[in-house]
């Protein structure tokens, strides 16, 4: 299953293809494509070990994965800069990133497509995974008052900053004169305490243990875009698509299996995380988890796609026909 790389794989290294940020691959070599001893398909994914992958190891403990045929090799990375080009490449079958640098992808002119959810917003606008926070004593009371402000993300012109400014311009507020800086998830707490930003968005489990420590919420800039807002997925080339697509079924049969199993298990799902990642047992009974949703909500994803165009995140509204799979 191993595919030749397109002339844009040096764009595509640029690329951050992540909900928590770039890094580098992590992990042994792939073992793409191959059988095992057991009869199974061997699949290369590339992944995060954060809270929003838990369905994909969800699905293997489960067997979900074994039923179809298939044995997962996770890839572990840092963060999204291996994961586009070691899909073009062909050092990954498939693998996890957000929707708005998938967008990117392909607005750069590489044919990736989503082939899975990943994770979503819970839609609930006074509690999320992911929220925008000031210090207690600050004047900023709305998403309209981050106008002029400095805000941290983890990643610019990606899907933190493109929700943001879409929440300040629906609120009347100057978009265009936040000053955004990027700032590591685990760094932000500290760069609000000390002054360094006025506000920072944040993920769970540290926006949890952010607000435990006095910081406050003012937007939930997920659920505030659109209440079915989906934030990643699972994507490959459209090449290896058209090349496997009995292959491509089968890891889509055994991920909507997956997300569907996390949603209606979030137990499961907070103790999955302890096992691939250091977030300890407190923390993850604590902290808010996403939502797994099988399908994708494709009006959510037009209206951050139109609002990334609009920023100049990308150069068009996306193509969602030819970025998404077809749903029943």
């Amino acid at each position: 299953m191993k595919r030749n790389a397109p002339v844009l794989l040096a764009a595509a290294a640029a690329l951050t293809l992540s909900a928590c940020g770039g890094g580098s691959l992590s992990g042994n070599e792939s073992t793409t494509g191959t059988e095992d001893t057991s009869g199974l398909t061997t699949l290369s994914v590339g992944i995060m070990p954060i809270v929003d992958t838990a369905p994909i190891w969800l699905g293997r403990e489960q067997g979900f994965f074994e039923a179809e045929g298939l044995d997962l090799d996770i890839q572990t990375t840092t963060g999204g800069a291996a994961a586009v080009p070691g899909v073009v490449s062909g050092d990954f079958d498939f693998a996890f990133g957000n929707v708005v640098s998938v967008m990117v992808a392909n607005d750069k002119g590489l044919d990736i497509e989503l082939v899975s959810n990943g994770n979503s917003t819970t839609g609930d606008t006074s509690s999320d995974f992911g929220a925008v926070v000031v210090p207690a004593g600050s004047d900023i009371q709305t998403a309209a008052d981050l106008a002029g402000k400095t805000v941290s993300v983890n990643n610019l012109s990606n899907i933190g900053d493109t929700t943001i400014r879409k929440l300040v311009e629906n609120a009347g507020g100057d978009h265009e004169s936040i000053k955004f800086v990027e700032v590591a998830f685990p760094d932000a707490p500290a760069a609000v305490e000390s002054g360094q930003v006025d506000a920072a968005w944040i993920l769970d489990p540290f926006l949890t243990q952010t607000v435990e420590d006095g910081a406050r919420v003012i937007a939930y800039n997920f659920a505030e875009t659109h209440p079915s807002l989906d934030i990643s997925g699972y994507f490959t080339t459209s090449a290896y698509i058209e090349e496997n697509p009995e292959t491509v079924e089968k890891f889509t049969r055994a991920m909507k299996k997956s997300l569907e199993y996390a949603q209606e298990n979030p137990d499961a799902v907070r103790d999955i995380v302890g096992t691939y990642t250091k977030i300890d047992e407190e923390m993850r009974a604590k902290m808010v988890l996403p939502a797994f949703h099988a399908d994708f909500d494709r009006e959510g994803l037009a209206i951050l796609g139109e609002a990334a165009a609009s920023y100049g995140t990308l150069s068009k509204a996306p193509d969602l026909d030819a970025m998404l799979p077809a749903q029943d």
